[in-house]
């Protein structure tokens, strides 16, 4: 029977027809785990505000927010500085991973969104340095670090190429945000795996195509056409009764 990581491989082998060395496979699987220590239980993107609006309900209407997320909104946006410092990491490029993280930090529609990327990008960080994999680009780095940017450059020290480390990176996000939604809409166990099964077309389509992203600036490509979420993520900071930070 093969193991989990055998199965992942495979996984990622379909997605761009090449294979990744199983110890970098290892550390982007336990990076992006639940179980690492970024606090992502305590967020849920404006989730929380939408439910209370009755924007969002049930099932359909979970996955139908997060697709509109992944392809038009902020999880698209992050895809994309993902790519940009993934490729500033791997060539080394200090000025424009530096250039790149500090757009990361002003591009958010909201105090709470922005609050939930540097704060997950910076516990990350630490994770990375108190356990030893972080590389010296990352240990080295001053200044703000949005969560996609900080693991893009783990993901970029350890040769993951990007398509792989992009797929894994909103799978993760994707994941995040459906166990917040599972306990505030309700949703079952079922319909919260149902819902990240219908997401993976969506997730690979996103990744693919932030992954061949040219050389332009990262400002181009950013974007999003998710006013309800951007509204939820500002009107999340004044409501009376909360279980998230975000």
């Amino acid at each position: 029977m093969a193991t989990h990581i055998e199965i992942m491989r495979i996984h990622m082998t379909t997605l761009v027809g090449t294979t990744m060395d199983e110890t970098a496979l290892y550390r982007l699987m336990t990076w992006l785990s639940p179980a690492y220590p970024i606090g992502a239980f305590c967020h849920s993107s404006g989730i929380e505000w939408a439910v209370e609006a009755g924007w969002i309900f049930d099932r359909a209407s979970t996955l139908s927010w997060l697709e509109t997320l992944l392809r038009d909104g902020a999880s698209w946006n992050d895809a994309v500085l993902f790519r940009h410092a993934h490729r500033a990491a791997r060539e080394q490029n200090c000025a424009q991973l530096r250039a790149v993280a500090e757009l990361a930090a002003a591009a958010h529609p909201a105090a709470e969104r922005r609050q939930e990327q540097l704060s997950q990008g910076a516990a990350f960080r630490r994770a990375a340095v108190q356990s030893g994999t972080a590389p010296d680009i990352l240990r080295e780095f001053e200044g703000d670090l949005a969560y996609p940017v900080a693991v893009a450059v783990v993901a970029a020290a350890y040769a993951i190429p990007v398509t792989f480390a992009l797929t894994a990176f909103l799978q993760s996000s994707v994941t995040n945000l459906v166990s917040a939604a599972q306990r505030l809409v309700p949703i079952g166990q079922t319909d919260a795996q149902m819902i990240i099964a219908a997401l993976q077309p969506t997730v690979d389509a996103v990744g693919r195509r932030a992954a061949a992203l040219g050389d332009g600036d990262p400002f181009d490509a950013l974007g999003s056409a998710t006013l309800l979420a951007d509204l939820a993520a500002i009107l999340h900071e004044t409501q009376y009764t909360r279980l998230f930070r975000t």
